[in-house]
């Protein structure tokens, strides 16, 4: 019983950490005027040399951040503080290695309707099969009067793993900014903390020996 209870509390452990974590991409410290964001989110940097969090997600290079700037701002409502993401041309895609699931969130601001702008894939780099699409609405100036002053808040939903986006058709209309997933385990964390579970009991069953 009592090794029971030990592996028990251990797999309840295990499963914790096993959980898929929610990740927001703010674009905050990528600031500059179309710099590619590149590995920027994926433990190296920019094409500026900045570096951010760590969380498995890099840019093909047509995924720029742009700032405001000390003169004018742009992005004036954006949900942070005025660096957004635009997509340079159609090649502009976000890989996530490892996966993520259920959703993409977003917030956006388009100076006109954008059929296709966001595609969601099953492989890297906008290959695999299509797990969801989005076309958006021209935004940017209902009610305000700066280029990119309304930011709307979006989800697309899909069922599978999903490990790439594209922001395809005339992307470059868009501003991008606070886009969320939920990012599964990497599996090297998921048999590190295997391996744990099974030290744990193997310590327990040699103790109650």
């Amino acid at each position: 019983m009592k090794l029971l209870s030990a592996a028990g509390l251990a797999l309840f452990a295990a499963t914790s950490a096993f959980a898929n974590s929610t990740v927001t991409l703010d674009f905050e410290g990528a600031a500059g005027y179309v710099n590619s964001i590149g590995e920027f989110y994926n433990g190296g940097t920019d094409s500026l040399g900045q570096s951010g969090p760590n969380v498995g997600v890099s840019f093909t290079e047509s995924a720029v951040a742009l700032s405001n700037d000390d003169f004018f701002q742009y992005y004036s409502n954006a949900p942070t503080a005025g660096t957004v993401m635009f997509a340079f041309d159609s090649s502009a895609v976000m890989n996530v290695a490892q996966g993520f699931v259920g959703g993409l969130t977003f917030y956006y601001s388009a100076s006109q309707g954008v059929l296709d702008a966001v595609n969601i894939y099953s492989g890297l780099n906008g290959t695999g099969t299509l797990l969801a699409s989005a076309s958006l609405f021209g935004n940017s100036q209902v009610g305000c009067d700066t280029p990119y002053c309304r930011f709307d808040l979006t989800s697309v939903k899909f069922a599978g793993l999903a490990k790439s986006v594209s922001f395809g058709g005339d992307a470059p209309n868009v501003a991008f900014d606070n886009i969320t997933i939920t990012a599964v385990p990497e599996p090297s964390s998921t048999l590190l903390l295997a391996a744990g579970l099974v030290a744990v009991v193997v310590a327990k069953r040699r103790r109650d020996a």
